[in-house]
């Protein structure tokens, strides 16, 4: 059962200050709404004008019928309640066509609306560097904006339009109330102003639950997706994990549950009786109204109209008020979406396309890097120069920061002292295009994409992924090409399990795939290779990397592997521990030297005799 969460703390926001967030982040929402679709917008502006026109022209048409009811009553002619009769149905069908087609624009709207902001925060979130994404503050800011964004800029608009509808209808109920009196405008007024008031507290509350519990909301969500995906299956079902995390899940959804439970019963109790106010209101509008008929100072039309026109316009007046508050609630969560749309990127398009000593390779320059909150830094003081043309291997326990370097020369991290340089040029003034073309890089926890075969192996190079002839050129150098021209379908196999007609792959047939997919590049002169061939045997991964250092004469080449008969094939070693380099050259110097890398290796091969 893990700990009860601490209550969002705070001091309660003023009340004009949440009146003044009501429309902090309305213009831009307008502006998204319109650049999406200006025809619809125009469309729903017209038909909440309409909308907001027609009720009280309904009334007043009421009031014409009964008044020519009485008067028919009394023998006058029966032509002006037929004509009544015709504009109020015209009316109330004009008022249903208004209604109606505002629906229909509503719906077109929101489908356009939800995939534009969408593709605005997917295209944010491209912009944004590797460090940004293990940021959990960050990423929570990012899930909040696409769970609660992509619905609160139509909502917003919706409500825009909603209250000028409601401020039209209340200006024409104004203007029937105020033949009546003034006083009744007054209080039809009042009435609604405790409940909005309430009803900004209790959104302001909603939203701070919203954010503070959004890192236990992921928590949720990662459950789920452990009990339900298929790559975590098999491990849960032999572990018998499924119910404890279940009683996790449910753990967690009691705790958030409590709060909102909480919030609900306090939104719904003072809902209840401030709406007392409002039918106070009402009834003492009736009786001061109907009073007035029976003492014959307003006729009986006139009090069917102002009773008509008074629960209205109360119901109109309480409406804006309550959009008004609504407009609050979505300013607080478009305030997500727009501040996660702001955050700063050192991503651009702009830089060098080459560096001025091509001939230089890349060098290391007493570089650190520590990542965020750690005390001791994963890589420390690390100086290198690999030409064009050199095969380095990186050894090292788990740990010494071999993938954290990897990560560095790939620009994936910054250091944080010191410099990588490449062809003489920092490679933070590389042009990021430029430099990703140079580089081919795979990870040992390399993507498995949900896609055709030939697509996995074609992302190496997006400018020429649908390049069949290129696709099987790669797999040939991945020594992927056997297995593949096995399957039925060839290089449109669908890979995984996700969609129809699937098939998976053994691991070792994946790590040739992604391996494949790293030769897909002509253009890259450097191949990064950390740990990709774990799964395969020993013999199958020495192939590989002979054929590396075959295919690849003029290139760098940098591996990480556990396997010092790999290792060894290499033109030079380095050798890390805590971050920093201990040890450095050919495999007969190490050995010689009788260090770390030579222990490491004669433990090894103790282990084949």
């Amino acid at each position: 059962m893990p700990p009860p969460l601490p209550r969002p703390t705070g001091p309660p926001e003023p009340f004009f200050r949440r009146l003044a967030g009501v429309f902090r982040w309305s213009p831009p929402a307008l502006k998204l709404v319109w650049t999406t679709s200006p025809r619809l917008f125009v469309l729903m502006a017209s038909l909440t004008l309409l909308q907001g026109l027609l009720p009280a022209g309904i009334a007043w048409a009421g009031k014409r019928i009964i008044d020519a009811v009485v008067a028919a009553t009394q023998g006058a002619d029966t032509g002006p309640l037929v004509a009544a009769l015709i504009l109020e149905a015209g009316l109330v069908a004009a008022a249903g066509a208004a209604r109606k087609g505002k629906e229909v624009a509503t719906s077109l709207l929101r489908v356009q609306l939800g995939h534009r902001v969408n593709v605005l925060i997917l295209d944010k979130a491209l912009e944004l560097e590797l460090p940004q994404f293990e940021d959990s503050e960050l990423y929570d800011q990012m899930t909040q904006a696409r769970r609660g964004a992509s619905t609160r800029p139509l909502s917003l608009a919706i409500k825009v339009f909603s209250l000028v509808e409601r401020a039209v209808a209340l200006t024409a109920y104004g203007a029937l109330l105020l033949a009546f009196s003034g006083w009744a405008v007054v209080l039809l007024a009042v009435a609604a102003l405790p409940g909005f008031v309430a009803e900004t507290k209790f959104a302001r509350d909603g939203f701070r639950l919203f954010r503070w519990r959004a890192p236990e909301s992921r928590k949720q969500m990662y459950l789920e997706s452990v009990i339900a995906r298929e790559d975590y299956a098999k491990e849960v079902q032999l572990l018998r994990l499924g119910p404890v995390l279940l009683d996790r899940y449910r753990a967690i959804f009691n705790t958030v549950y409590a709060e909102d439970r909480d919030l609900t019963l306090r939104r719904g109790l003072w809902g209840w009786l401030l709406g007392l106010l409002a039918t106070a209101a009402l009834y003492g509008a009736y009786a001061w109204i109907a009073l007035s008929a029976a003492a014959a100072a307003i006729t009986l039309g006139d009090m069917t109209m102002y009773l008509l026109v008074f629960k209205q316009g109360q119901s109109a007046f309480a409406g804006l008020l309550g959009d008004v508050g609504g407009m609050y609630e979505d300013n607080l969560y478009l305030a997500n979406l727009y501040e996660f749309l702001a955050l700063p990127s050192k991503r651009s398009d702009e830089g060098a396309t080459e560096g001025p000593v091509p001939a230089d390779g890349i060098r290391f320059e007493d570089v650190s890097f520590a990542y965020p909150g750690a005390e001791v830094p994963a890589v420390s003081g690390v100086t290198l120069h690999i030409p064009p043309g050199r095969k380095l291997a990186l050894v090292g326990h788990n740990g010494s920061g071999k993938t954290t370097l990897i990560k560095l020369l790939t620009r994936l991290y910054r250091p944080t002292a010191g410099r990588v340089l490449l062809d003489g040029l920092p490679l933070d003034e590389w042009q990021e295009e430029a430099l990703r073309q140079r580089i081919g890089v795979i990870f040992q926890d390399f993507a498995r994409y949900q896609f055709a075969v030939g697509d996995n192996i074609g992302v190496g190079e997006v400018e020429n992924m649908d390049d069949r002839d290129r696709q099987t050129d790669a797999a040939e150098r991945g020594m992927a090409a056997p297995f593949i021209d096995a399957m039925p379908e060839g290089y449109d196999t669908q890979l995984g399990t996700w969609f129809a007609g699937g098939r998976d792959l053994s691991i070792g047939q994946w790590q040739k795939v992604a391996l494949s997919r790293a030769f897909m590049s002509e253009a890259a002169d450097i191949l990064v290779l950390d740990e990709p061939t774990s799964a395969m045997d020993a013999e199958a991964e020495a192939e590989i990397f002979d054929r590396v250092r075959r295919l690849s004469d003029e290139k760098i080449a940098v591996l990480i592997s556990h396997r010092f008969s790999t290792v060894r094939m290499a033109d030079e070693i380095v050798v890390l521990d805590a971050g920093a380099v201990i040890e450095q050259g050919t495999h007969e110097q190490l050995m010689k030297l009788d260090g770390r890398y030579a222990t490491l290796f004669d433990t090894q091969a103790a282990g084949y005799q």
